[in-house]
């Protein structure tokens, strides 16, 4: 009986999402289909009840904030990861925001635009354009928030990994309709790729996330394009990134890749390779790699993000 009803349970974890997040476009996103075509589902995750969120039709965001007394001046902008089919809200991105304020970081957290179901068009460059206008969005309300507008980076995990590196190497290229707060550079001034997606055209691509995001007939073209690796160039902000080798999932290749272009370029880059941890293990990794959250607050203070503080 109580496998029964833990299938049961499995069954209807999936709900309609409730309305408690910030519209990132007020107007209506751009490219956008209408969202009353899809419907938004969200899963409890541990202790978040939308700690899951599949299906994303209408961008928004949540913001969390240290004490203004705490405040460093930096805001993050995280996107979670989910392979471009749903979002894991929780350990990819409430428990990195909260990670992030409680170094006095000022940390928005992303619901981008996703589903497993192509009708719904919510394909590639609709999650870009989500992204930037969440840059955008910090910066206009930077005095608002308490935020340095030239201390605006961002974070994200596997596909959120790739959307982050899209944002810090497609920053200069435009796109359609582009509409919301467009007097603010999209330009990330710093980025963290947590076990990210990085190429779209290679054998150690992740073939799901760039089905979901380009689609099954997409051109070489696009498929360049999107693959991170290539578009790095000496205006690509700092990177810090992490990545396990026996991970099976997202291959190692995709953040080797990146680094080694970083290099090439001259853009300042942290790349820690762990032994163990696998895929999507968030902020706890596994064995060696339990200790990669040590690694990135180091990082914040050598970049002048977060000051030398005691904190879990």
């Amino acid at each position: 009986m109580r496998k029964v009803l833990l299938c049961l349970l499995g069954l209807v974890a999936w709900v309609h999402a409730a309305d408690d997040w910030i519209a990132l476009f007020p107007d209506g996103a751009p490219l956008g289909v209408k969202s009353a075509a899809v419907k938004e589902e969200v899963r409890q995750r541990g202790e978040y009840a939308d700690g899951g969120i599949r299906n994303v039709a209408v961008p928004a965001y949540k913001i969390m904030m240290p004490p203004p007394e705490k405040r460093t001046g930096a805001g993050v902008v995280i996107f979670p990861g989910g392979g471009y089919t749903a979002l894991a809200m929780g350990h990819e991105g409430y428990d990195y925001a909260k990670w992030m304020v409680q170094r006095g970081l000022v940390a928005m957290i992303v619901k981008y635009r996703v589903s497993d179901n192509p009708a719904f068009a919510l394909q590639f460059p609709l999650p870009l354009l989500d992204a930037r206008c969440a840059i955008r969005t910090m910066r206009a309300h930077a005095k608002k928030w308490g935020v340095d507008p030239n201390k605006v980076g961002v974070m994200g995990s596997s596909a959120g990994g790739h959307l982050t590196a899209m944002t810090a190497t497609l920053h200069k290229k435009s796109f359609k309709d582009e509409q919301w707060h467009m007097e603010y550079s999209c330009r990330p001034d710093f980025a963290i790729l947590v076990y990210p997606v990085i190429g779209m055209n290679s054998p150690w691509m992740h073939k799901g996330s760039q089905v979901r995001l380009l689609g099954e007939a997409a051109s070489e073209e696009l498929k360049d394009l999107v693959s991170a690796h290539q578009q790095v160039d000496a205006d690509t902000p700092p990177c810090f990134l992490i990545h396990a080798a026996d991970d099976k999932v997202v291959s190692l290749r995709n953040s080797t890749e990146f680094t080694a272009a970083c290099a090439e370029k001259g853009v300042a880059v942290v790349c820690h390779v762990y032994a163990h941890g696998g895929h999507g293990f968030g902020l706890k990794g596994k064995k060696d790699s339990v200790i990669w959250p040590k690694r990135l607050e180091e990082w914040l203070i050598s970049r002048e993000l977060t000051p030398l503080v005691d904190v879990p």
